[in-house]
């Protein structure tokens, strides 16, 4: 199943955002104990942002230091989505967006289209 982002956009500096992520067809988010927000600057590779990970009934995230802070992710299997709030927007954070059933990117093959975000100074 793939996951699709949405919710991308403009927005200056210290702006904010609220990225989402569904599982497409029939797919529901509550089937992935890990789903993953990654991004992909012009020119650079695909880094992981944050990942929440649900095992043994705990829910645990994990956030990439450049964002600590400013960024919250969180999942509503009621909605089957899953969220990335975008806090204190910087220029750096300009990049597609992604989200994955995985934390780590590596050997994953089923990404999505993304969804861009543009920070402007």
């Amino acid at each position: 199943v793939q996951l699709q982002a949405s919710g991308g956009g403009m927005v200056q500096s210290g702006g904010s955002l609220t990225l989402s992520c569904i599982a497409s067809g029939n797919g529901r988010i509550v089937d992935h104990a890990a789903i993953g927000w990654f991004r992909q600057a012009p020119g650079t590779e695909r880094d992981g942002v944050a990942c929440i990970n649900v095992r043994d009934g705990v829910t645990r995230t994990f956030y990439d230091d450049s964002v600590k802070g400013r960024f919250t992710i969180s999942r509503d299997n009621a909605r089957n989505s899953v969220y990335l709030q975008m806090n204190d927007l910087k220029p750096e954070d300009t990049a597609l967006y992604y989200c994955a059933s995985t934390c780590a990117p590596a050997g994953y093959n089923n990404w999505g289209q993304g969804t861009l975000v543009t920070v402007s100074s």
